[in-house]
């Protein structure tokens, strides 16, 4: 029978199909898939065959398990269509090579199971998938509702109180009022730049390095002076620029400040220096939030990840910030200085300078 064929020859399948998997040009195989995930799709595929020899009812149910297991195992769409398929073929070259005694019948049934298979899992698949964008969708509008409520409350209580008269607006209710609504623009330009990425919407732009700090300092000057530390930038020269989209890229620098100035006590420094070379253009965000927590630090990329013992905002500034430089063709990485604070940098390619064209004069 064709189920003990396989239980049988199980190393063997494996390995063939290990090698299918790992020349296949696309999706690209990763080492999971390789050492894990072939396997296990194997054990998947004679499992339904075995259900099919004994016309058990649970079929169904078990593929849709499958795809359940395989998208909680991070496996995209692609990869299960074509494992399936590829210890499918690896199955019946063993069986060809082998010259084996299984039926015409077999083989259609292990066709139909190979179908059945992959249909319910990737049915499964993508209604888990569905259902987890959904989940996800809605923690983030709850979320976002939440903080913008808070933040108009302080703003509103904040203007009922100056508006009687009792109290000046540079005292301290005047800068509550002040942080609220700088929280409310941050909040709005994070969820723009958010909505943007997720929409593929880009509008691509070369942008001068040196104008581009200019314009950030504004607003990062203010900042620092309403907490009461320093800021430095330091300006890279000459014609030094990058193609990206201006409001992802000024939300991104946005954000790195605004973290900073976060998590650096009153009376500390925050340092913003840009730098090029050839091919790549630098900035750095440098603090002194006391250094990273324990654990590892590209967890503070992901969305609603919130490490720090300041809990306010949604733990999506980092997330988004990754997302648009990514989009522009670029990385942000962030290393830890222990005991004094941490740098963000943002590596991105450098644009081209710019052909100017001529005028031509013709004399007759």
């Amino acid at each position: 029978m064709l189920h003990d064929f396989i239980t049988e020859n199980r190393t063997e399948i494996i390995a063939r199909c290990r090698v299918k998997v790992a020349a296949r040009p696309a999706p690209r195989p990763t080492p999971e898939e390789l050492k894990h995930g072939v396997p296990l799709f194997l054990d998947q595929l004679a499992e339904i065959l075995r259900l099919h020899t004994t016309s058990d009812p649970g079929i169904r149910n078990g593929a849709a398990r499958h795809g359940e297991d395989l998208l909680r195992l991070g496996f995209t769409v692609g990869q299960v269509v074509q494992n399936y398929g590829d210890i499918c073929q690896s199955i019946t070259d063993l069986a060809l090579d082998r010259k084996a005694p299984i039926s015409t019948d077999e083989f259609r049934t292990l066709n139909r199971c190979l179908d059945e298979a992959t249909a319910n899992a990737v049915t499964e698949y993508g209604r888990q998938r569905d259902q987890r964008i959904s989940a996800e969708g809605t923690e983030r509008l709850g979320i976002f509702a939440h903080e913008l409520r808070n933040l108009l409350n302080s703003a509103m209580l904040s203007f009922e109180v100056l508006k009687g008269g009792s109290v000046g607006v540079g005292g301290a209710t005047g800068a509550i009022l002040g942080r609220s609504l700088s929280a409310l623009r941050d909040l709005v330009d994070r969820s723009l730049a958010d909505a943007r990425l997720n929409a593929g919407i880009q509008n691509l732009e070369r942008i001068a390095m040196a104008e581009f700090l200019e314009e950030v300092e504004v607003s990062a000057a203010m900042q620092a002076r309403a907490r009461s530390q320093s800021l430095t930038i330091v300006r890279v020269e000459g014609d030094v620029a990058v193609e990206a989209d201006r409001q992802i890229l000024t939300s991104v620098a946005a954000n790195l400040l605004q973290n900073a100035f976060k998590f650096t006590p009153p009376g500390g420094h925050v340092s913003l220096r840009s730098s090029a070379d050839a091919d790549r253009v630098r900035m750095e965000v440098e603090d002194e939030c006391g250094g990273l927590p324990p654990g590892d630090p590209r967890a503070l990329f992901l969305p609603f990840e919130q490490r720090g013992g300041d809990r306010t905002g949604l733990g999506l500034g980092l997330a988004i910030c990754q997302r648009g430089v990514e989009a522009s063709g670029g990385s942000l990485e962030v290393r830890n200085i222990p005991g004094t604070g941490c740098v963000f940098t943002v590596d991105l390619p450098r644009a081209a300078v710019p052909v100017e064209s001529g005028l031509v004069e013709t004399f007759s």
